[in-house]
C-alpha cells in the first residue's frame, strides 16, 4: 500500500494564511475583513500551534543565516494599540539576535527629511541570512503623512512635485521598491494588523489602568483615535494599491492577539519553507582538509594521553 504524499507546511497551516492574504487580484474593501476572527481555534489550541511555529521558525532561521541567499523583510502596519510590539515578542522569542533585528521607524529626523522618503528604510534592510523587522514602516509616508498634510509641508519637496498625483505616484514607487527587493532575493511580508475600534477603546483603558503599561499611552493616541474613519480609508487605498502576488498584503484579525499571532506565524514559517533552506555543504576539498585537521586533533588528545 502506498503511502500518502505528507502535507507540506504552507498546506498543513493554509486556513490560517490563505483567508487572509491579499495579492491585489479581485477587489479589497476593509469592511469586508472580520477583526474577531477566530478560525476554528479557541486561546488554548492557538498557543499550541504558535509554540509549533516558533520551533520551526528558529530552525528556519539558521538555515537561512547559515546560507546566506535569502533575506527576509517583514513589515508590521497597524492602528495604535494594534498589538505589533506583542506579536513581535511573542513570535520571534528564541530566535538568535545575531539574524533578526527590529526597527522602529518613529517621527523623521533632520537628516531624514534631507533625504528621499525611502532612505530611512533602505539603509536599514536586512543583510542576506538575516530577518529585518518594520515596527511601521516606509508605509507610514503614504499613512501619516496623508491624513496630516504638514507633516509633508517639511519633507521639503520642490513644490511642483507636490500635486494630486503624489500618492499615486508613492504607491507606485513602493511597489517598485518592493519588486526591485524580491528581484534581488528579499522576500517581503507585510502585516496589517486590523484591530477594532472597540478593541482599541479597551487596549487603552488597560494602559491607563495599568502602571506598567502607562509609558505606552500618549494623549496623541487620543486625537489619532478620533481620526478613525480617515485612517481605515487611507489603510484600504494603500492595500488596494500595493498588494502585488510578490509583495501581498496579510490583513490579519487583530481582537484577539493570540489568533493574529498564529496567523503571522504561519505565514512567516510557510514563506521560509518555500526557499528550501538547507545548511551549505562542504566541497570535497574540504572534506579533506577537515579529515586531516580531525586526525591531527586526535593524535593530539592520544598523545596527551600517553604524557600522562
Amino acid at each position: 500500500m502506498s503511502k500518502k504524499p505528507s502535507k507540506s507546511l504552507a498546506q498543513e497551516l493554509d486556513r490560517y494564511i490563505t483567508p487572509f492574504r491579499h495579492d491585489g487580484s479581485g477587489k479589497f474593501h476593509l469592511k469586508d475583513h472580520k477583526t474577531d476572527e477566530r478560525g476554528d481555534l479557541d486561546k488554548e489550541k492557538a498557543l499550541a500551534i504558535l509554540d509549533s511555529n516558533k520551533k520551526r521558525m528558529i530552525e528556519f532561521q539558521e538555515k537561512l543565516y547559515a546560507q546566506d541567499r535569502w533575506s527576509l523583510l517583514i513589515v508590521f502596519q497597524a492602528m495604535d494599540a494594534g498589538g505589533k510590539d506583542s506579536a513581535i515578542k511573542a513570535i520571534f522569542e528564541g530566535i538568535n539576535p545575531q539574524g533578526c533585528e527590529v526597527h522602529a521607524f518613529k517621527a523623521p529626523s533632520s537628516k531624514e527629511l534631507d533625504h528621499d522618503f525611502l532612505w530611512r528604510h533602505v539603509i536599514a534592510l536586512p543583510e542576506r541570512g538575516r530577518i529585518g523587522i518594520f515596527n511601521r514602516s516606509h508605509y507610514e509616508e503614504c499613512l501619516v503623512t496623508r491624513v496630516h498634510p504638514e507633516i509633508l509641508a517639511k519633507e521639503k519637496l520642490p513644490p511642483r512635485l507636490v500635486t494630486k498625483h503624489i500618492w499615486r505616484e508613492r504607491f507606485e514607487d513602493i511597489s517598485a521598491f518592493e519588486r526591485y527587493l524580491c528581484r534581488n532575493g528579499t522576500v517581503v511580508l507585510k502585516f496589517f494588523l486590523n484591530v477594532s475600534r472597540e478593541e482599541q477603546r479597551k487596549r487603552f483603558l488597560e494602559r491607563l489602568e495599568d502602571p506598567a503599561k502607562q509609558w505606552k499611552f500618549s494623549m496623541d493616541d487620543i486625537k489619532e483615535r478620533a481620526l478613525w474613519p480617515r485612517y481605515q480609508a487611507v489603510y484600504q487605498d494603500i492595500v488596494r494599491h500595493t498588494a502585488t502576488p510578490h509583495a501581498p498584503w496579510y490583513v490579519v484579525p487583530a481582537d484577539h492577539k493570540w489568533f493574529a499571532r498564529v496567523v503571522i506565524g504561519s505565514v512567516i514559517n510557510a514563506a521560509l519553507e518555500e526557499l528550501d533552506l538547507r545548511f551549505p555543504r562542504a566541497d570535497k576539498g574540504s572534506l579533506e582538509e577537515f579529515e586531516q585537521v580531525r586526525q591531527a586533533l586526535v593524535k593530539e588528545e592520544n598523545g596527551g594521553k600517553k604524557r600522562r
